[in-house]
Formats: C-alpha cells, structure tokens, sequence
C-alpha cells in the first residue's frame, strides 16, 4: 500500500494529472480514495480504469444503472441471488458487481456493449461524487493479478473525468452544488402542497416523493437527467413544502465467499450482537453483515423495548442508533451502563452525525465506540473483533 495522498479538493484536473501519472508505470490494482464519510475504489488494470464502487450508495447506484441499461434482467436483489451465488467470490476478490456482469456476458445474456455502458456510467457517477467531496485521501495498493483484469473492457480515465466533470459544472451552475443528487425528496407540508398545485401534479408528486427514492433514483424512474428532475423540485424545496433529507443504502446481496474461515464461523455463532436502530433497512444490512460473519444476531427497532430486550437476551456486543423517535442512544447507553450487566458490555454508537461534540458526549454516557453510517461491513467486523478480542491472543 503507498503512502496516503491528500487534496484538498480533487478536482477534474488533479483527477486527470493523477490518472495520468498511473498510465506510464502501467500500474496494476485498487486505488483508495477516501472522503470525510465516503470511501471509493477504483480497479485499473495497466493504467486504465476496469471499475469503481463504494460511496454513499454503491447498492442503490448498481440497481439503478441495472434498471437503465439492463431492463431485461430483473432489478431487485433478490432475483439476481441465484446468479450470485455462482460467482467465484473471495476475501481478496468479492467485487461481486463487476463479476456479476462478467458472468451474464459469459451466458450471453447481455452483449459486451450492454456491460460496458453500465460499467462507463457507473464509473461517471462515482467520479461525480468524488469531485462534491471536500476532501480526499488517495491510497494505491498495487496488484497485478487482479482476477478480472481486463474481461470487459478497458476505460481511458480522461475520457470519463471529462463526461462527469460536465455533470458537475451543470450541477454547479444550478447553485445546487451544495446538494447531492443522493438525497431523497419527502413531502413535508401536504395540504399546502395540494392548494399550490393542480390535482394531477399533487397526485403525481405524492406518489413519487416518499422519502424512499433518492433524486438519481427519481430520473431514472421519470426517463429525465438527474438535473431536470432536481431543478422542478427545486421550487417545493425552497418554499418549505418538500425537504431533501438523507437515506441509507438498500441492502447488499449475500455474496459466496471462499475462506478457509469455517471454524472460526462455528466459534462466532456462540457469539450474540445486538443492532437498535429504528430503520429496519439499518437492521437489515447489519443482520446481513454479523450473520454472514457467523455471529448470532438480535435486530430491535422499538427504542422504548430495547433495555427489556436487551436484559432477556444479553448479547455481547450492542450497535445503538444515535437518532430515534422515541429515546436516543445517549439515554439508552447511560441507562444500560447503570445496570450490573451491561457495565462492561461493548456498546457502538452508530450515527450518520459524525462530529466532535457527539463523540465526547457518547464518550461521557459509557460509549465504547462510535462508527458513522452508512454502514461500512468491513468496519462493523473489525469493530466486534476489537471489542471481544477476537483473533487476538
């Protein structure tokens, strides 16, 4: 892995100079960028781009290029975990995204053009959105037996920095820069919205604007640019009617992967987390996460029965939502640290506010940890083995 690299904002042209600089090495493997709550990589094989994934919303951005491009294959997860659970998955090779799109090309149900279109706008957006990003950290970490290498297809970088670089400036020209087309609209003053608008329109915007689809999500749903899409929004917004808020990712596949771990998957499920957060997608993709780690797990999403649960099942480690309707995770976390139990009990506060002020004051109720959403699978892991000591002699 080499030395860290920060910029202060990567713009379209420090992309194309450090793009650039990994033609002539030729270089072979992942680059790492990573943000103030995102991280991104990109796959490149003797310079050239194969792939990229991670952010905000990699399972949502797969989906949504899927229904674009692919119309034919079906779209929800569940319908594609048959052809998943053929991929040749690992702990080294698990870009189960890429892969899946090797695999359909090899049953020739889709063309190599279908493929890379896809994989094309999906490198665009992620660039998109590393260009938002305030700050970026970037790491290479070089390997030239990449398992996909150059299967698909081959992307000169400068060609896509340029198409998502144009994206940027008319979404900056918009003066909604400060927006992210990953936000989802939600209708907050419904009887106004219906006295400001004709029948047809309000009827139109409450069945589109749930909260649950994000902008980008909407354009593709509507057949229009993501910047259209935003733009009509726009006036609900700046009157108070609609508000932009923040949703999490829908859950991943379960991916096959290869180890040699079975034993230690045996001794996890001795092992009992507990999740309280009051979105059952965060419960979810957590259950998906610890289960497939082999560990026991408890979902609970009523914050008001959480301590009665908790007392009954005596897990050995708790993720606690920091926000939830009812109680928040600070008055959860004291009133657990109060009981003989749970003195010593590992308790993580998850939380989408990832700032000092919250940090302290989780520290100051007996917090353990503190990690931020979306949730990163590869974090919550190292995180249950940090605080049960697992692997550690």
């Amino acid at each position: 892995m080499s030395n860290p690299i920060p910029f202060r904002e990567f713009t379209a042209l420090k992309q194309a100079g450090f793009f650039e600089n990994l033609k002539q090495p030729r270089f072979s493997g992942q680059l790492l960028l990573t943000g103030t709550r995102n991280k991104w990589v990109f796959y490149l094989y003797l310079g050239r781009i194969v792939y990229a994934t991670g952010g905000h919303h990699p399972n949502r951005r797969w989906r949504r290029n899927l229904v674009a491009n692919l119309p034919h294959i079906p779209s929800h997860m569940g319908a594609i975990q048959n052809d998943i659970n053929q991929l040749q998955l690992d702990e080294q090779n698990n870009c189960w995204e890429y892969e899946l799109l090797c695999f359909w090309v090899d049953q020739q149900r889709i063309t190599l053009e279908q493929a890379a279109k896809m994989i094309r706008q999906n490198i665009i957006e992620v660039l998109f959105d590393v260009t938002q990003a305030m700050q970026v950290t970037c790491e290479l970490k070089p390997d030239r037996t990449l398992p996909f290498s150059s299967r698909l297809v081959l992307i000169d970088a400068e060609q896509v920095i340029t198409e998502a670089q144009k994206a940027w400036h008319a979404w900056q020209s918009a003066k909604i820069a400060d927006r992210s087309p990953d936000m989802a609209p939600v209708i907050t003053q419904p009887q106004e919205l219906e006295q400001q608008t004709n029948p047809q329109v309000y009827q139109t915007l409450t069945q589109l604007l749930d909260g649950q689809q994000t902008l980008r999500d909407l354009s593709v749903r509507m057949k229009r640019d993501v910047l259209t899409v935003t733009r009509s929004l726009l006036p609900y917004v700046q009157r108070g009617l609609v508000r932009l808020i923040e949703i999490g990712d829908i859950p991943a596949p379960s991916l096959p992967i290869q180890n040699d771990g079975d034993d230690d998957l045996s001794a996890n499920s001795n092992i009992t987390i507990a999740c309280v957060d009051d979105s059952p997608l965060i419960c979810q993709t957590m259950e998906k996460i610890i289960t497939g780690a082999g560990y026991s797990f408890i979902g609970i999403n009523d914050a008001l029965r959480a301590i009665a649960i908790l007392l009954a099942k005596k897990p050995d480690l708790i993720f606690l939502d920091l926000i939830m309707p009812n109680a928040n995770g600070y008055e959860i976390c004291s009133q657990l640290r109060k009981l003989t139990f749970f003195k010593h009990t590992p308790i993580v506060i998850l939380t989408g506010n990832d700032g000092l002020v919250d940090r302290v004051r989780a520290k100051m109720v007996g917090s353990s940890d503190f990690i931020g959403k979306p949730v990163d699978r590869a974090l919550v892991l190292e995180t249950i083995k940090k605080h049960l000591k697992i692997g550690v002699s």
